[in-house]
């Protein structure tokens, strides 16, 4: 009697536990916070969902055809049918960015991508330790410092223009074809090394370097045109595995990678070491190395770098510094060879600077007074964003302000979209950078001209630079922004004071290639890396 009396207990309470257990996965599942009620397109599969799209296709390519069907705010299917959002509306990426700072993280599994490619440097640092990293960073990278780097920018443009002529003066016709994307990034190479570094690296002479040749082409070998499996493997597996892949596998990408940070990291040693030394005796340079080794000696302990984050900060330099803004220079070039009136104007506007400045070179004064090259720079940041996507995951559950209602799969207008913790977020700069409620009816078109038109750019505050989120914003705002601004004005000011730039043939095949930063290549020779064939021609004097 007594067995059947337990036995009966056990079952009453199993059964009440079953109920109440019932009852809970009944109270989450409609109760929770869901977006599966937010439009968007049909996944390819259930096993990848929309992520090969996502991820194979051209830069802008998925963004602004599910932005033009679905609106700012678009659900897609990440692995095994998990939600996720693609988002590009205007007052949600200001909360995102701005508002909720750290309250939006980035993905796992994305900063470990940074890791092997940079280092536990500030790409891949998050909230507190993002933090600290950039406030230990600021010192090397202020306004001041800035501008004063502008005669280092001047002399590698001069050593790109004096190169380019003699290879002009060999021609039969006075005209020749290059790959402007490799002299591009060889030139910003060569001017972050010796701002950044107080280092020749000789990119422009074509020195014998092994370091120039492993991080050449690194975006493309390692991030370009990921396979199926290797999208499953950076979305969905545990950031450990990732971590025994980057230091076990001996798949090219990852060997190519594994060579140039071990490259990388002895240069950076050594330089650090005598940036050190130099500080003992008394000896300060003005390179970005050397105030940051000054200003972390001087720092509380509690707040200071470490030998290895350092050693990241000069890989993150290299990579991302040189890579975005080499980048961002060729997609203006390319534009400019495009448009003939706006090369022209932008030459006039420049020649007629230099004639008010009597034999001087230019300053970071008179570029800051060129609003046409201002113009130019935004407009094509604007239009070929290097950075097209950031990556973010909700760190609990909040809420999205939109700038525009948005009609559920139910037919409700919502104002406003709730997210749980963990959500993915893929925060779209390409879709946002052709907004045309912020940048006008004709923001699906190259033009200049719309930044003086201020009448016109409306909605919330954004980027560091014209609004534009190309630099990103908020807390993560690119620390080497204006580093990267004056280094463009540097060289694009050089080039087209002195050169013509026409198109060629080749562009019919041109692809704006998904590598962690949009590169240029050309369709069927992507393996070759980044490209961009013009036809380069003396310019005429007035």
């Amino acid at each position: 009697m007594v067995i059947a009396y337990l036995l009966s207990e056990i079952g009453t309470r199993v059964a009440l536990l079953g109920v109440i257990a019932f009852a809970y996965f009944l109270h989450r599942r409609y109760t929770r916070i869901s977006i599966s009620h937010i439009h968007g397109p049909e996944p390819e599969s259930f096993f990848l969902g929309n992520l090969p799209e996502l991820f194979q296709s051209q830069v802008g390519v998925p963004d602004f055809k599910w932005k033009q069907q679905f609106g700012n705010i678009v659900r897609i299917k990440g692995a095994f049918g998990e939600d996720r959002l693609v988002v590009s509306d205007p007052k949600a990426m200001q909360y995102i960015f701005q508002t909720a700072g750290y309250g939006f993280l980035k993905w796992p599994e994305r900063t470990e991508i940074s890791r092997v490619l940079m280092g536990r440097g500030l790409l891949w640092a998050d909230d507190v330790i993002h933090k600290r990293q950039r406030k230990a960073m600021l010192p090397g990278f202020g306004a001041p410092e800035s501008r004063a780097f502008v005669p280092i920018f001047q002399k590698i443009a001069s050593d790109l223009v004096a190169r380019w002529n003699d290879l002009l003066a060999s021609s039969v016709d006075q005209s020749i074809e290059l790959n402007v994307a490799s002299w591009l990034s060889r030139a910003t190479m060569d001017s972050l090394g010796e701002a950044a570094f107080d280092y020749h690296f000789g990119a422009l002479e074509n020195k014998e370097n092994e370091l120039m040749k492993a991080y050449f082409g690194l975006m493309s070998d390692t991030l370009g045109q990921p396979s199926r499996r290797a999208i499953f493997t950076q979305t969905m597996m545990p950031v450990w595995y990732l971590q025994l892949m980057s230091k076990y596998s001996n798949s090219r990408r990852m060997v190519h990678a594994r060579h140039t940070a071990e490259l990388v990291n002895n240069v950076a040693q050594s330089l650090i070491d005598m940036k050190s030394e130099a500080l003992l005796h008394g000896k300060e340079n003005k390179d970005i190395l050397s105030l940051l080794v000054k200003a972390n000696a001087s720092e509380n302990p509690a707040s200071r770098l470490t030998d290895e984050e350092m050693l990241a900060q000069m890989r993150t330099l290299l990579l991302a510094g040189h890579e975005t803004s080499s980048t961002s220079l060729v997609w203006c070039i390319l534009e400019l060879s495009r448009h003939p009136e706006v090369q022209r104007q932008l030459r006039e506007e420049i020649r007629a600077t230099e004639r008010k400045l009597n034999g001087r070179e230019f300053t970071a004064t008179d570029f800051d007074n060129m609003p046409y090259l201002s113009a130019v720079l935004k407009e094509s940041m604007r239009f070929h964003p290097a950075v097209y996507q950031n990556y973010r995951m909700a760190a609990h559950d909040t809420v999205l302000p939109l700038s525009k209602p948005v009609t559920t799969t139910k037919g409700k207008m919502i104002s406003e979209l709730p997210i749980r913790k963990g959500t993915k977020l893929v925060l779209s700069i390409a879709a946002y950078n052709r907004n045309k409620e912020v940048f006008g009816e004709d923001a699906d078109i190259f033009n200049p001209d719309r930044w003086f038109r201020s009448s016109e750019r409306k909605g919330p505050t954004l980027g560091v630079y014209g609004n534009l989120l190309t630099f990103s914003g908020g807390v993560r705002a690119c620390i080497g922004w204006r580093f990267a601004l004056y280094e463009m004005q540097s060289l694009l000011v050089e080039i087209v004071k002195n050169f013509e730039l026409g198109p060629t043939k080749e562009l019919e095949r041109l692809r704006r290639e998904a590598c962690l930063v949009m590169l240029p290549t050309l369709e069927g020779e992507e393996i070759k890396g980044e490209n961009l064939p013009l036809r380069i021609s003396i310019a005429t004097r007035d």
